[in-house]
């Protein structure tokens, strides 16, 4: 049974450091406007909080610092997702990119909700 959970915080550790990083992909192809420029800043620590709150989560000392730990990272995606949608994108192929991101971003609040559910 451990085996299998450290495998799924492997791979939820994996998934939101791969989030993170699509996420400065897209940023870096984004234009370089006044609002842009303070929404990308909030965009990159958001996203970037989501794993490394859940790389402390996996090394919480105790069941009530995890579930705090689970809960930031839910918010940090929530967070993510509203400045995705804020940003302004030019062409298709950022936005696809940025429909995407948002898509993982609902996905990983999901996730994070049904870890807390079960940790109750």
């Amino acid at each position: 049974m451990t085996e299998i959970r450290n495998s799924k915080q492997y791979d939820l550790e994996e998934r939101t450091l791969k989030s993170a990083k699509d996420v400065i992909k897209l940023v870096r192809t984004l234009p370089r406007t006044i609002a842009n420029i303070e929404i990308i800043k909030q965009l990159v620590r958001a996203s970037g909080s989501v794993g490394a709150n859940y790389i402390e989560a996996n090394e919480a000392l105790s069941k009530k610092d995890f579930v705090m730990r689970v809960k930031i990272c839910r918010k940090e995606a929530k967070e993510s997702r509203y400045w995705l949608k804020l940003i302004e994108v030019n062409g298709e192929g950022a936005e696809k990119q940025r429909q995407l991101l948002i898509q993982e971003a609902t996905e990983l609040m999901k996730i994070f909700g049904a870890i807390l559910e079960k940790t109750k």
